[in-house]
């Protein structure tokens, strides 16, 4: 079982990053999605979640209508489309697959920063 985090790294308040997480060896269709993140210090947090068929999302209020979840299980992918980034959106951001089991990614660092 794999979940490979990408498209992290620095960027200027107001900017974008879209991550990317790709699943391996389960039944990612079977799998709600989660993106979590932890900034230096804090707790680990939820940001988004996906139903396993795409259809309800929900988002923590600090990210409510910056961020967007998506998935396509074609893919065994799920993203995070970020926008308008905070200099408080600054953590690692963890892939998590909650079903059967629950699996996590090695994480992809968040930078916001001038």
């Amino acid at each position: 079982v794999q979940l490979v985090e990408s498209g992290g790294g620095l960027v200027q308040p107001g900017g974008s990053l879209r991550l990317s997480c790709v699943a391996s060896g389960f039944t990612f269709s079977n799998y709600n999605m989660n993106w979590y993140r932890q900034a230096p210090g804090k707790e680990r947090e939820l940001v988004a979640t996906i139903s396993t068929a795409g259809s309800i999302t929900n988002y923590a209020d600090s990210v409510k209508g910056r961020f967007t979840i998506s998935r396509d299980n074609g893919k065994n992918t799920v993203y995070l489309q970020m926008n308008t980034l905070k200099p408080e959106d600054t953590a690692v951001y963890y892939c998590n697959a909650r079903g059967f089991n629950n699996y996590w990614g090695q994480g992809t660092q968040v930078t916001v920063s001038s």
